[in-house]
């Protein structure tokens, strides 16, 4: 179904000449793009954008050329002085001069046949290259460019720089792309012509082969016309896949959920505090969607410790009243357990049947719980993607909820609405979103926010130390263990890495350990899950006062006893996980303290990082500072994860083109909902170009 134009750029990166397998399997850790389950297409190719250049218009002459600066230089060859026989540890040396000077340029291993072809004795050529200085004497070592006079317009003045891996040379990828660029053919235009008029933009293949092929340094920047150009048209297949996605949900009718608020009361009266403003404002849009019957798709987004869960089990209740079920599903084990450990006091006080079904669950156990979820026995159902395995059938599922959203796809979003008739959809994150991501990620759902934290909660202290002072802060957690406090202390690595000399979980376990005896415990993604638990359990009860933990703490762990939490090399980290991750203490009534331990000298982000995260609490505009830091690819773990990030469009600079997409969108579609006019077509090309298949496949499926 994909239109045949396409057919040049969907084909194997080895179909372009010079591309072979090993070429190609380096290509994937530079393409913009998850290709970890398939090859690299020449269609992943073309986004490889510069991230720079080298200007080789600088022509000082031999004598004037600075250390260090690349150069390119006219020069007359005088004499080569090959190694003595045998000793390949001797460079190949060729002279050269001009009217200001001598010039060696430098070969190692250099092969004479080949040097003396292309430096011929008694030639004028043209050599660019770094120049170095060596006791008063220039040297050019390897020279990046050589060419004889007549040949001097091969050589380009502007050369791109774009990102290597290792193996990848900068010249063997510079051909590579520049012959995926050549597949490009004209496309039909899918921008409405009033704004290309306006942008003054180029056609799409225009715009691509002006960033690979630029006239001007100021050609490849983010802001020129042509990368903006190219940021739209992402921004654009963005936004119609989230809106095809949105209608197409709602397109499921739902069915009204109206209760008589008997068992919402008494989980309100189960509560031990009163819900706050915010949460009493989510609560009420939620109860109004789930009235209606057109389905609800909604996000709440709530900062860490903002109370979602407890908005959640009152939004089950209300589901519950009009008789159906209800299923939250989370990423993790630790976190599906967490919710669950929350949910099921408070849903039995009110006379719901709770349980929680994950991969561990076996048996009869697990028999147990797929009969009640398919005889409506019960009533809430807390786990991971278990939930919505092949398998597992529900009675009457009206009420699907998801939390961090942003590790689930759309794909699975619509796998979950095929358990039931149409269910209802809340997602929920406690990842602070700005508003220009919410509009990319969650463009396809209506917002509701918590900004308030619940009563009793204390603020958090949050302050920097250097490694180097590791030995004082040991004291006082030694002292702070003694006062009966709980500590958490997060490393970035499980275990030792060769490649990044980094403390490790196991390692900090180890070298503390002996301080503080069987007072001290560990947890990380690598141990099974009923280890993980019995660590955790450990801790809440006060049998371990010190958790050494990686980042599976980050989210949804809930000791409201913790007071301390330590976060070892806090430079290696992103803002909103920081922010995350202190978020574990501060959850009681006591006040808490959130060390940063970094790593001197900290560059300039890290230390912008971990000033912002000192100087507020304040999660959305930590994320908004995290935006403009890392860009959206990074924030919310996106890389991490596998999800894709944009591939050319950066939202710290373009995101006054998102709202315009928007528009553009949720236009066309009220137009043409089947994308079936010229210009529909033209956005099919768009879509499958920058791999929304899923929003195609949704069109085909009416």
């Amino acid at each position: 179904m994909r239109p045949p134009k396409l057919d040049p750029l969907f084909a194997p990166a080895t179909s372009l000449e010079g591309v072979g397998p090993k070429l190609s399997a380096l290509l994937k850790n530079i393409v913009p793009v998850d290709v970890s389950d398939r090859e690299v297409r020449i269609g992943d190719l073309i986004f490889v954008l510069p991230q720079g250049m080298i200007d080789r218009r600088n022509r000082p002459g031999i004598a004037y050329a600075p250390e260090g600066a690349i150069v390119t230089l006219e020069v007359r060859v005088d004499r080569h002085q090959p190694p003595p026989s045998g000793n390949r540890s001797v460079p190949y040396r060729v002279f050269a001069h001009d009217d200001t000077g001598e010039l060696a340029l430098t070969f190692f291993r250099g092969h004479a046949t080949w040097l003396e072809k292309q430096l011929p004795e008694g030639e004028t050529v043209i050599v660019s290259g770094r120049m170095e200085w060596f006791n008063g004497r220039p040297n050019m070592v390897h020279p990046d460019h050589i060419a004889l006079l007549e040949d001097a317009a091969s050589l380009p003045l502007l050369e791109p720089v774009y990102p290597l891996t290792s193996g990848l040379s900068g010249k063997v990828l510079r051909k590579a792309l520049s012959a995926a660029v050549e597949r490009i053919s004209p496309l039909p235009e899918w921008l409405d012509a009033s704004l290309v008029a306006r942008e003054r933009w180029q056609s799409f293949d225009s715009a691509l082969r002006a960033l690979h092929h630029f006239e001007e340094p100021e050609d490849i920047a983010p802001e020129s016309p042509a990368w903006r150009r190219l940021a739209y048209d992402e921004l654009l297949a963005s936004q119609v896949a989230l809106a095809l996605v949105r209608s197409r949900m709602r397109r499921l009718a739902g069915r009204p959920l109206d209760g008589d608020g008997r068992i919402v009361e008494a989980v309100k009266a189960a509560l031990p505090y009163s819900l706050t403003g915010s949460q009493a404002n989510a609560l009420e849009e939620i109860e109004a969607d789930l009235a209606d019957p057109e389905r609800m798709v909604r996000l709440l987004q709530g900062d860490v410790g903002a109370g979602k869960t407890v908005v959640a089990l009152l939004a089950m209740a209300r589901a519950a009243e009009a008789g159906g079920q209800s299923a939250l599903m989370a990423p993790t084990e630790i976190l599906a357990r967490q919710h669950y450990a929350t949910i099921a006091p408070l849903a039995e006080k009110a006379g719901l049947t709770t349980a929680v079904l994950t991969g561990r669950e076996k048996g009869a156990e697990r028999a147990q719980i797929l009969a009640g979820l398919a005889d409506g026995s019960i009533d809430i159902v807390v786990g991971t993607h278990a939930l919505f395995q092949e398998g597992v059938s529900y009675k009457d599922l009206v009420l699907a909820i998801v939390d961090e959203q942003h590790r689930f796809g759309v794909h699975q979003r619509l796998a979950m609405t095929a358990k039931g008739a149409a269910p209802d959809m809340l997602v929920m994150t406690a990842t602070p979103i700005p508003r220009t991501l919410v509009l990319t990620a969650f463009g396809d759902m209506d917002v509701s926010r918590l900004t308030e934290k619940p009563v009793g909660r204390q603020p958090i202290k949050t302050v920097t130390l250097p490694l180097e002072r590791i030995d004082e802060l040991v004291e006082r957690m030694q002292a702070a263990v003694a006062d009966g406090q709980k500590i958490y202390w997060i490393c970035p690595l499980v275990d030792e890495s060769e490649e990044i000399k980094l403390m490790s979980a196991e390692d900090r376990f180890k070298k503390l350990q002996p301080l503080f005896g069987d007072r001290i415990g560990l947890v990380h993604g690598r141990m099974k899950g009923a280890d993980k638990d019995v660590a955790m359990a450990a801790f809440k009860k006060g049998e371990t006062r010190i958790l050494i933990a990686t980042t599976v703490i980050e989210v949804g762990v809930d000791v409201p006893d913790a007071t301390i939490i330590v976060i070892e090399h806090a430079e290696r980290f992103g803002l909103a996980q920081l922010h995350q991750l202190r978020g574990r203490v501060g959850r009681g009534s006591k006040p808490s303290t959130c060390v940063l331990l970094y790593k001197e000298p900290a560059g300039e982000t890290a230390r912008k990082r971990l000033s912002v995260l000192r100087d507020t609490e304040d999660g959305f505009l930590i994320a908004e500072e995290d935006l403009k830091l890392r860009g959206e690819g990074e924030l919310m773990g996106t890389k991490q994860s596998g999800t894709p990030g944009f591939r050319v469009a950066r939202l710290d600079v373009h995101s006054d083109l998102l709202e315009i997409a928007r528009d553009d969108a949720r236009l066309l579609l009220q137009r043409d909902p089947d994308l079936k006019s010229e210009r529909g077509e033209a956005i099919r090309h768009l879509l499958y170009l920058f791999g929304r298949d899923e929003a195609v496949r949704l069109l085909r499926a009416g």
